[in-house]
């Protein structure tokens, strides 16, 4: 949002104000006639915990990093200036600053199976001397990246011109050749071309080694392996700045940041016979404060609360969240879009975002009977139920996030559409914008799309995003909309 002249326009529901959404940049926008190729589709996306920098994994196993650069105009951290009340009246602008190859394609000959590079998810990590820390993940294999300046260091300021040999041989750097140069034994050398100036040196001084530009090294320090049998689909960060978890279907486990060869296995859901197998994890979070609670969901859209002071093992849960069913209303879909894809904290630990097929739901950790919020994501969507089942669109699965200051919950949808909601109380906000440079493109448009062929919405997107990604329909493309406190709003 442009605060130059746009306040005055800005609506109030609730005590909140409304945002004013307006497209702010987009990188790797396709040419007219390029097509798009598969490896460059966009698949994790994270802003780091300052919004400062902004890092995106694709298909193709590749990481790149962008870095917010309208800060640098002013004096002080961008913290202090907002503390301060100063004027932002600027879109926050990011430019391209690094990227590198984070995984390869492998096989796996015990088990005969492929290993894609996509990359499921990054984690930004605590940052240390001037240096960018993350996690990165595919289907098996976790890697821990630093990402720093290297300045390039040149020898120069000698005591003699380089283009001269020495007695001893050449100089660092000469490209006389001494193939033909008849040595003796005390490493001199019989004809010596090299003469003292008239009246000889009147001074020594040691060479000074000089730096004359830097280059952005990306160093993987370790690699976190063979510790899942089943698809990696979430990691997430302890609050400790040591540790983090790594979740699979059906096991949940516990990494040191600087130990790669041994984890923990805190949860495990496996039943001893297969068949028993009701449910199966499908999102896993740290608490953002506490260092030993984690929150993970289930496919019959569950949330458990574990502590991690109870036992080594968290078999059991210290807190279970779910929504009852109302008498007569389940179905044969009932348990398929009930399943949870994504889970996220809120910035103080207190709420609980979850998104399912069809909805999201806010949960307040200290009240276990049932959500304190729910917002109808594809309600439009319900009497197609059947022909979402029979094209598969029906597990498609979609992210979520919660606003900085807690006010606002965001997830994606089909068609280039996201979704935004004032979760304030007594906060009426929802918004559906299209992922554009015209956000508000969609608004005030009745739901019409409900009518829209199921073949043509089934081949939209498989995997929705929060609403920072807008990865939708096979683009390589990233936008940012702007508004007054972006990024750290959504970061």
């Amino acid at each position: 949002m442009n605060n130059g002249g746009a306040n005055a326009a800005m609506a109030t529901v609730g005590g909140v104000q409304l945002l004013e959404w307006k497209f702010s940049q987009v990188f790797g926008e396709r040419t007219a006639g390029e097509e798009v190729q598969e490896v460059d589709i966009i698949s994790a996306i994270e802003f780091d915990r300052t919004g400062n920098h902004l890092a995106t994994g694709d298909r193709g196993g590749r990481v790149v990093l962008f870095e917010r650069t309208d800060t640098r105009d002013h004096v002080g951290h961008q913290r202090d200036l907002e503390k301060m009340d100063y004027p932002v009246n600027r879109h926050p602008e990011f430019r391209y600053k690094t990227e590198f190859q984070s995984h390869e394609p492998e096989f796996d000959y015990l088990k005969s199976l492929e290993i894609e590079e996509k990359i499921n998810k990054i984690r930004w990590c605590q940052s240390a001397n001037g240096a960018l820390f993350l996690l990165s993940t595919n289907d098996k294999t976790i890697k821990f990246w630093k990402v720093q300046e290297k300045k390039v260091k040149k020898v120069c300021d000698m005591n003699v011109d380089s283009t001269k040999a020495m007695g001893n041989g050449p100089i660092v750097g000469s490209s006389i050749s001494t193939s033909s140069k008849q040595y003796i034994a005390n490493g001199g050398c019989t004809h010596n071309d090299f003469s003292f100036p008239p009246g000889g040196f009147p001074s020594l001084h040691l060479p000074v080694v000089t730096s004359h530009e830097t280059n952005l090294m990306a160093r993987c320090r370790r690699i976190y392996a063979h510790a899942h049998d089943y698809h990696i689909n979430s990691i997430s960060n302890n609050s400790d700045g040591e540790t983090f978890i790594s979740a699979d279907d059906l096991r949940i486990n516990l990494w040191n940041l600087e130990i790669s060869n041994q984890s923990f296995n805190i949860v495990d859901v496996k039943p001893a016979n297969m068949e028993d197998l009701t449910e199966v994890i499908t999102s896993a979070e740290f608490h953002p404060t506490h260092c030993n609670t984690l929150a993970y969901s289930s496919s019959r859209g569950s949330i458990r609360l574990v502590d991690m002071r109870q036992s080594a093992l968290c078999d059991s849960h210290s807190k279970l969240f779910e929504e009852q069913e109302a008498p007569g209303s389940r179905s044969f879909f009932t348990e398929i879009i009930a399943s949870i894809s994504d889970i996220k904290f809120a910035k103080d630990g207190r709420l609980i975002l979850s998104r399912d097929y069809m909805t999201l739901k806010l949960w307040d950790i200290n009240m276990d009977s049932g959500p304190v919020a729910t917002f109808q994501i594809h309600e439009y969507l319900r009497p197609k139920l059947c022909d979402l089942y029979e094209s598969d669109s029906i597990f498609d699965k979609f992210e979520c996030c919660l606003s900085g200051d807690g006010l606002r919950v965001a997830t994606g949808s089909y068609s280039n559409l996201f979704r935004v909601f004032g979760c304030s109380e007594g906060s009426t906000e929802a918004m559906t914008l299209e992922a554009s440079k015209n956000p508000m493109r969609r608004q005030g448009q009745p739901p019409s799309r409900a009518s829209r062929s199921l073949s043509s919405l089934s081949g939209v997107v498989r995997r929705g995003m929060c609403f920072t990604s807008f990865k939708v329909q096979n683009l390589r493309r990233l936008v940012m909309c702007s508004i007054s406190f972006f990024p750290l709003v959504f970061a």
